[in-house]
């Protein structure tokens, strides 16, 4: 004899239907906990590269403090040179206002380097003369006397004697930066000494070319 299911056609139906609609829910509660669970997996974030200038700040020594407290003043002086040369009441010839310009516009951007390392290294921008160190003392300076003298000359007097007195500067500036080559650390002191060895006796060269024509 054939036994009849104890639930009619339909709601067997309807049954199965909520089972299986049962099922995909279980499916997306599973899904919904295990998302968050990836989510709170924290991202790997790479730090930028951070540029550490204590060591490259602290690389110096007394030597390079003194040769960059030291040319500071010597350029100053060379431009202060330049600037007299380029005063049209002095009547320089064309090639003295051309070498003048020149040097001044190479020593300015020069002495705005060496104060930035100054300030980097912590030391006084201004040498200590406490000790009784005098400024024109350094080798090629020249006295008041001497930069009176220039201001009061004109013409070819005046180049003949700017002439003369600045082949003396630039010789003092090149033995202070072969002094720093042989002792001093810094490497950006030791590139500077390097360019005022050989862009200075070129302008020697030039300046004594210019006394004897």
């Amino acid at each position: 004899m054939r036994m009849r299911s104890a639930l009619p056609p339909l709601v067997l139906a309807g049954a199965i239907a909520v089972a299986a609609c049962g099922g995909d829910d279980a499916d997306d509660a599973g899904a919904a906990t295990a998302a968050p669970a990836a989510e709170a997996t924290p991202a790997l974030v790479v730090e930028p590269a951070v540029a550490t200038t204590g060591a490259a700040a602290a690389d110096f020594n007394d030597a390079d403090v003194t040769f960059a407290q030291g040319m500071i003043p010597h350029h100053e002086q060379a431009i202060d040179m330049s600037t007299i040369a380029l005063d049209p009441t002095v009547d320089a010839s064309a090639e003295v206002q051309d070498l003048a310009g020149r040097i001044e516009g190479a020593q300015d951007s020069e002495i705005d380097l060496m104060t930035e390392w100054l300030t980097a290294w912590g030391q006084p921008i201004q040498m200590d003369t406490s000790d009784g160190h005098d400024m024109s003392a350094m080798e090629g300076m020249m006295t008041a006397e001497e930069m009176d003298a220039l201001g009061e000359a004109s013409g070819a007097d005046f180049d003949q004697l700017w002439l003369e007195v600045m082949i003396r500067h630039h010789q003092g500036a090149i033995a202070m930066a072969e002094t720093v080559k042989a002792e001093g650390q810094s490497a950006d002191a030791l590139a500077l000494a390097d360019e005022i060895i050989a862009a200075q006796p070129a302008e020697i060269d030039e300046m004594d070319a210019l006394l004897e024509a």
